[in-house]
């Protein structure tokens, strides 16, 4: 009898993207089984039907090896493997990883820090999944400066885009006059979070940096290098539960 596997998993093991994006991709109609467009629900034969991917055949059967590596991404690269705005993205900094890896998560182009990358779909899929909660840490610099009253108010949950986001760590590290640098560790992944927050508490984001995720640091590592994580790192990344982190004496 075949064993039959969902046709987005499939995707995901074979490094092509995670899960939901593998989802996006068959939305989108670009993901094909044996000639014929896939559809969300399908599921496929790994050793028997032919799968491709805006036209390219992808080698479901073969077992190919998992890379997980942490990124430096400096600003002013978007977090994506490809521009059709001709950007500068992630991509141009891991030519040299010996697989097609793509980021776990993302930061916005201004953004700089610590990004995830991979070639292994279940990996990104529990790092990135909701339930799992990975704290993930900030050092911000605010303009001009930061209230009592805003702290609270951050680490509380405002109402952005409608919905009220997760209570999150806040705390000062360092206050000069005419700006400040925070430490914030969210919980959830919404796009933008802190940039949409500070704005709406009057407050200009002067640099935002990832730090850290779960309980591994971007460390020492220089702006537009990456390393492979450690079998460590892997495992306590997608440990159960992941929302703990320490923070202190880190920069």
């Amino acid at each position: 009898m075949e064993e039959k596997v969902r046709l987005q998993k499939v995707l995901a093991q074979c490094g092509v993207a995670s899960r939901r994006k593998a989802e996006e991709l068959i939305e989108r109609g670009s993901v094909k089984v044996n000639g014929q467009t896939a559809h969300i629900g399908d599921k496929v034969d790994p050793q028997k039907d032919k799968i491709t991917v805006r036209g390219k055949r992808i080698s479901a059967a073969a077992k190919n090896k998992h890379y997980y590596i942490m990124l430096h991404k400096p600003r002013g690269y978007v977090t994506t493997m490809k521009d059709e705005k001709g950007r500068k993205c992630v991509a141009e900094l891991v030519r040299d990883v010996p697989a097609r890896v793509y980021p776990v998560g993302r930061l916005d182009r201004e953004s700089e820090g610590l990004l995830l990358m991979t070639n292994d779909g279940d990996f990104a899929n529990k790092v990135t999944h909701p339930a799992q909660h990975v704290a993930k840490v900030y050092r911000v610099t605010v303009r001009p400066d930061i209230s009592k009253e805003q702290l609270e108010e951050m680490r509380s949950g405002m109402v952005i885009d409608g919905r009220k986001t997760q209570p999150c760590d806040v705390h000062v590290l360092n206050r000069e006059e005419g700006r400040v640098v925070i430490e914030v560790v969210l919980r959830e992944g919404r796009n933008r979070q802190i940039r949409k927050m500070c704005e709406k508490l009057g407050l200009e984001v002067a640099r935002l940096k990832r730090t850290m995720i779960g309980q591994v640091k971007l460390g020492m590592l220089p702006q537009g290098k990456w390393r492979d994580l450690t079998p460590d790192e892997v495992r306590r990344l997608t440990a159960q539960p992941n929302t703990t982190v320490v923070t202190e004496n880190y920069k």
